[in-house]
């Protein structure tokens, strides 16, 4: 082994999270204190000695974003500057993916400033789950593992192979994770054709593939405002699906998402652990969680042993 020994960090995102997978790996939660300023500035100390050892930070870039990717950030400089041998920032949730590209003139494409952010701050190393796009893997010049949450949604699944499954993608751009799904679950694939007419407001246009009489199952990476999710449920009952269930990695679930989930029709909405819950989440029925901790653990385990990560990337 290459390193003294292996560390695992975290900011306020998500301390659960790195909890549980400091509780797969066997080892504790290293120390830490983040806390502000009185104007809004971050105070962070790294609280113990980190010379020559392999770190993993694990934060979720989630609400408020601008906030907890400011503590990775800082959080990576300490480290760093404290003598840390290798930094690896484990990202459950990358904040600005889904500006990936200039679709529209004298725009950012704010997820490459992200990228870049990281890199400067000291990131030798890049563990994600589930990129808004892949290609957001291109933006590092650092290795990256992606990863899928892929495994933990087929084995809750599982239970509903027959013929009456059909995948669903919620757009032209999820095509490629939702012919996933369906391979592991030996399902046909249907495609939802929409049109966004401005951010968090889409129009579905129509449904490509046969739902009349179907179990549905919509597969996306996230839910922000759910509003697009509920759209596609409505269409794909119009077309005569027997039910319509979905799952996401990340609950974004922002502004009135979780009211329209559960105004809504479908059967069952999955995500997975990578983002913390809203209080009102968490109390709706028709949202259930499931872990992505150990999936994320093992993969820890096999870059700090020097070990294939190939096997999980489902």
């Amino acid at each position: 082994m290459r390193f003294n020994h292996l560390k695992i960090f975290t900011g306020t995102a998500h301390r659960a999270l790195a909890q549980e997978i400091c509780r797969e790996l066997g080892c504790h939660l290293s120390a830490a204190t983040v806390k502000p300023f009185s104007d809004g500035e971050i105070h962070l100390q790294i609280e113990e000695n980190v010379r020559g050892a392999d770190v993993f930070v694990v934060q979720p870039t989630c609400t408020p974003v601008d906030r907890h990717i400011m503590e990775v950030l800082l959080m990576m400089d300490a480290l760093k500057r404290a003598s840390a041998e290798r930094i690896t920032a484990v990202l459950p949730y990358y904040g600005y993916a889904r500006q990936d590209r200039k679709d529209r003139p004298r725009m950012p494409i704010s997820a490459r400033l992200v990228a870049s952010l990281l890199e400067r701050a000291g990131a030798d190393r890049i563990l994600a789950l589930d990129l808004h796009a892949a290609q957001i893997q291109g933006f590092f010049d650092v290795p990256v593992d992606h990863l899928f949450a892929t495994p933990v949604m087929i084995e809750y699944f599982a239970p509903l192979r027959g013929d009456t499954l059909i995948v669903v993608s919620p757009d032209a751009g999820g095509v490629e994770r939702a012919r996933a799904f369906a391979k592991r679950l030996a399902a046909p694939l249907a495609i939802i054709d929409k049109r966004r007419t401005e951010v968090n407001v889409a129009e579905v246009m129509h449904i490509i593939g046969e739902v009349d009489g179907k179990d549905c199952l919509i597969v996306d990476d996230m839910i922000d405002t759910a509003g697009t999710l509920v759209k596609a449920a409505e269409a794909l009952y119009k077309q005569g699906a027997r039910s319509v269930r979905a799952c996401a990695t990340h609950a974004v679930l922002s502004g009135p998402a979780v009211e329209r989930i559960s105004a809504s029709s479908l059967t069952e909405v999955i995500v997975t652990n990578s983002i913390p819950l809203r209080e009102e989440a968490a109390a709706c029925s028709k949202i259930r969680t499931l872990s992505v901790g150990p999936l994320l653990a093992q993969a820890i385990q096999s870059i700090h042993s020097d070990g294939s990560v190939s096997t999980l990337f489902v």
